[in-house]
């Protein structure tokens, strides 16, 4: 994944949405050591206390815990508890903003259903 350094989202967030992404695909699991703050901070290139920022969004959502000495885990129920926010707080939202959209160009149920089919089929 590349930061975007210019955009309007902080990059703290960016390395919290990444390490949710990563749990998300399973590429870490319950109970097991995250990336620390340093290691973050080579892969992307940023200051390490940006990157103990991301974590700490997700250690203050009870996604991570701390062993004190050791770093920093993954809590149990942590994918499921990330798909629950996502699916009800962002995918909400952002169908809500389709719809609104949707209404003001004329597009209706129908065919806002057919454009969702369309963009979820594989490309050949």
């Amino acid at each position: 994944m590349e930061l975007d350094m210019v955009g309007n989202k902080p990059i703290y967030v960016q390395i919290s949405e990444w390490l949710e992404n990563e749990i998300l695909c399973e590429r870490i699991r319950e109970n097991e050591k995250i990336y620390s703050q340093y290691q973050l901070a080579e892969m992307f290139n940023i200051n390490p206390a940006t990157a103990a920022k991301g974590i700490n969004i997700l250690a203050d959502q009870g996604i991570l815990y701390k062993k004190r000495g050791l770093g920093m885990f993954l809590s149990a129920k942590a994918k499921e508890k990330i798909q629950y926010r996502r699916k009800n707080h962002t995918l909400k939202k952002l169908v809500e903003e389709v719809v609104v959209e949707a209404r003001r160009l004329g597009v209706d149920e129908e065919e806002l259903i057919g454009m969702m089919r369309e963009a979820g089929r594989p490309d050949p």
